[in-house]
């Protein structure tokens, strides 16, 4: 519980702050910025991957490597990412971001669902065998997904 509350405040402050970023950022650190934040969704994919793959049956489980897995979402979801979304990094003001707008506009919305992206991401942690991992993937993808359709654009 404890570490649902740190991560749920380090998601929420994160992205809130993210409003107040210092919008006289250069391109370059706009870019850094954007590139920090994709490699971050490139983490997500990859451990959800694995995750997904044990889940669907296309890999062995292996309650180790799932607990990694789950436990580096957990992580990755509860660090402070405030620096990786600055204002005048969103799709048209940066080359390569998919960020639409409309996350700027409702940063507290967007922070509810990086919440629910580490309340997700401890609940597969949590799981303890295959039916329980499996269980926890709607979750995780619920998560993911729900903040793609309101603020990612599509390729």
């Amino acid at each position: 519980m404890k570490h649902l509350i740190a991560g749920l405040l380090i998601a929420g402050c994160g992205l809130a702050g993210a409003a107040q970023a210092d919008s006289h950022m250069s391109n370059e650190d706009l870019m850094k910025a954007a590139k920090a934040r994709q490699a971050t969704m490139q983490l997500y994919a990859f451990n959800i991957g694995t995750l997904g793959a044990m889940a669907k049956g296309e890999i062995d489980y292996d309650a180790d490597a799932a607990k990694a897995a789950a436990g580096n979402l957990v992580k990755l979801s509860s660090q402070n990412q405030m620096a990786y979304w600055p204002a005048g990094s969103a799709q048209g003001e940066i080359e390569g971001s998919r960020a639409l707008p409309a996350l700027w506009e409702n940063m507290e919305d967007a922070a509810a669902k990086g919440g629910a992206l580490v309340e997700a991401a401890m609940a597969a942690e949590a799981a303890d065998d295959l039916e329980a991992l499996r269980a926890a993937m709607g979750g995780l993808g619920g998560a993911c997904g729900a903040c793609h359709k309101a603020y990612r654009a599509p390729n």
